[in-house]
């Protein structure tokens, strides 16, 4: 069986991440890359800056943020992050999305852990 986890980048890697991948368009503040220790980082795959300014971390605003990011996954310039990082998902047991964001319910990267698991 297939794992997707997330992770926020601050936590520690650990053996059982798999490959761990950065899915933020910015790079973390404070995070040397050793201590990110990713496989690969996404930034095509974050969502536009108008739907990321839109959203605003609002949780109020999550499941519309979802249908919207889902169809930017499928329909926009993301989609061929996300295909590659589903190719990447086919090879490999286990991935770890690893981002930034504080809230750890309400991000791209589980929108994104959504829509592996539904493949």
């Amino acid at each position: 069986m297939m794992t997707v986890k997330l992770k926020r980048v601050y936590e520690e890697s650990a053996e059982n991440d798999g490959k761990r991948i950065l899915v933020d368009r910015i790079w973390p503040r404070g995070v040397s890359k050793e201590k990110a220790d990713l496989y690969d980082w996404f930034k095509e795959i974050e969502p536009t800056k108008e739907l990321r300014q839109w959203f605003n971390h609002d949780p109020n605003k999550f499941d519309e943020f979802k249908k919207k990011y889902k169809k930017e996954l499928q329909d926009g310039e993301q989609k061929a992050s996300y295909d590659k990082l589903k190719s990447i998902q086919k090879e490999n047991s286990t991935i770890t999305l690893v981002y930034a964001a504080k809230d750890e319910e309400h991000n791209q990267a589980q929108v994104i852990k959504e829509m592996l698991e539904a493949q």
